[in-house]
């Protein structure tokens, strides 16, 4: 696949790596570096997983270490083979390998019912018949104790029996649940007496009906990594809670223990990073699925036009925080700019066109102009432009009456065409209905082909054109935030994410005209339509019937006058 590469790390010096550093195999169970990426096939990866992924398998490879892939499928309710089968073809796609180290956690669930067994044995978990909310309520709150359920002094051959019985489906969801028997009064929420264990009779894609209880999150981590001999367990912060939690399920199994360290998520303006909301999104239609490219899911990042090379320059640029913060969008797409402007060929493309007709120029005359195909990278060459009596221009680019300072095509006023000829509007052709402009006639300087002028008369201003009548059409999808906000899911106002929808995300332009080498555009390549903006095919609607170019990111940058600005005061 073009534009793919390899997750290698710059080794930038965090502090995640500081502590990797420090890690002696002499004194630990394994002699290598073993980390871990988790997801719960729940959803499809968004950026935030790119990084956490980089870290981790970064971390691995600069240590002669492994990376495990391992799904987290322990809520059979919420998850889909769909999502297992996209989270490998996206971390695949991004570079990143795996070798033989896929793991499932239901492969362990087994291991961890003897886990709760062994619990329940030493008197550190037991069967609870409070429902859900009664169990939120005798939890407390930040600032008062919980209070102990009246189920927690059951022996333990009781609590053995009734563990039996539910994973014999005895009992009804919601009925019982396993919960470790820890403190009531912790100042720590996590810490008060949380579920381990729950009764779900849903099918499960891996198990099938074998299962009827499963194990929480919670549970199923530390014993997952100690499991796996994984060395160093790399977290998002919000897990930094259940870190004591973490610690204290691995010492009273007395089972090998992996060394946890948080780091803080990637929050990413004007979009949602919730997997939850996402779904949501997706089933309610205000998009077209996991994979539009307004989402900032991997597959919808690659759709749009992103690179391997981009997610991983943006995941290495913002680094690893100890703290939450919230990353401009404008340097993502900084950073695919930055690659393109290097890498993609440049085109002509007319995203809004009005037909032009050179009246001095010969009817059936075609010729042929050298065009560069990228003037940042010689060695990609040039290309041969077809020149025609009839071209099309942008609508933008013709005013009738314009303002001061306006340099492009006006009446009477001359212009340079890209690579081409000089010319002058002569006369305006208007809808004898609408009243709009259908039509401009010209005439060109046949002496100033390839944009120079004999008489070395100055014109200002040089606008992108494509012959008439070697044009192929398509559709452009042109794509803004997809919320107005930049932090749509902040609730302080009363709103909900949802109302911060831009109406504006997605613009379709039909009946666009493109030069004639864009008729081989491939899935996977991009481009620089001149003037416009960075494109690409859209490898999921685009066909040869119909053909369909995605806009990646716009020529402006804001974020790079932004930062320009910044390092200058």
């Amino acid at each position: 696949m073009a534009n793919q590469t390899t997750f290698e790390s710059n080794r930038a010096n965090d502090f995640i790596r500081e502590i990797v550093g420090k890690y002696n195999p002499e004194k630990s169970e394994h002699s290598k570096i073993i980390t871990r990426f988790p997801p719960e096939p729940n959803g499809y990866l968004h950026i935030g997983h790119a990084k956490s992924a980089w870290i981790n398998f970064g971390i691995a490879n600069e240590n002669g270490g492994i990376c495990n892939l391992r799904f987290d499928d322990t809520n059979p309710g919420k998850e889909d083979s769909e999502y297992v089968e996209s989270i490998q073809n996206d971390l695949r796609w991004l570079g990143f390998n795996w070798g033989n180290n896929l793991y499932f956690s239901s492969d362990y669930f087994e291991k961890m019912y003897e886990f709760a067994i062994r619990l329940i044995n030493k008197g550190k978990a037991y069967v609870c018949d409070l429902n859900q909310d009664q169990i939120r309520e005798y939890r407390g709150t930040l600032t008062s104790p919980g209070k102990e359920s009246p189920f927690r002094k059951r022996t333990v051959e009781e609590n053995l029996d009734l563990f039996t019985k539910m994973r014999h489906g005895e009992f009804a969801e919601g009925e019982r649940v396993l919960r470790a028997k820890i403190d009531m009064t912790s100042g720590n929420i996590n810490m008060r007496d949380p579920v381990i264990y729950r009764i779900m009779k849903i099918h499960h894609e891996r198990t099938d009906d074998k299962w009827c209880i499963y194990p929480t999150y919670d549970f199923a981590h530390g014993q997952s990594d100690s499991i796996e001999g994984v060395t160093h367990s790399i977290c998002t912060l919000e897990f930094e809670d259940h870190r004591p939690l973490y610690d204290w399920l691995l010492e009273e199994l007395e089972i090998y223990h992996p060394q946890q360290i948080e780091f803080a998520r990637l929050n990413l303006s004007h979009t949602v990073m919730s997997k939850r909301k996402l779904l949501e999104l997706v089933e309610q239609k205000y998009v077209s699925g996991w994979n539009d490219p307004r989402m900032p899911t991997i597959s919808g990042l690659r759709r749009r036009g992103y690179t391997p090379k981009s997610i991983k320059d943006f995941c290495e640029r913002i680094g690893v925080a100890k703290r939450n913060n919230t990353v401009e969008y404008s340097l993502l797409e900084h950073c695919i700019r930055e690659e393109l402007n290097t890498t993609s060929q440049r085109v002509m493309g007319i995203l809004r066109p009005l037909k032009v007709v050179i009246d001095n120029y010969p009817e059936n005359q075609i010729e042929h102009l050298d065009a560069v195909n990228n003037p940042e990278n010689p060695d990609m060459g040039t290309r041969q432009l077809p020149f025609s009596r009839e071209i099309y221009i942008e609508k933008e680019d013709f005013m009738e009456n314009p303002p001061k300072k306006f340099y492009r095509l006006s009446p009477g006023n001359e212009v340079r065409l890209r690579y081409g000829y000089f010319i002058k509007c002569v006369k305006v052709v208007k809808d004898l209905k609408t009243g709009d402009i259908s039509e401009l006639h010209c005439t060109y300087d046949p002496k100033t082909r390839g944009g120079q002028a004999p008489d070395k008369r100055k014109v200002k201003g040089t606008i992108h054109w494509v012959s008439a009548q070697h044009a192929i059409e398509a559709e452009i999808h042109l794509y803004e935030h997809l919320f107005t906000t930049e932090k749509p899911e902040s609730d302080e106002d009363g709103s909900e994410f949802k109302d911060h929808l831009n109406p504006n995300s997605m613009i379709t332009l039909k009946s666009c005209k493109l030069e004639p080498s864009l008729a081989n555009a491939k899935v996977g390549e991009n481009y620089q339509f001149e003037r416009q903006g960075y494109f690409c095919i859209d490898q999921t609607d685009s066909s040869n019937e119909n053909m369909i170019f995605n806009r990646t990111v716009s020529l402006r940058d804001s974020w790079a006058k932004m930062y320009k600005t910044q390092t200058s005061d």
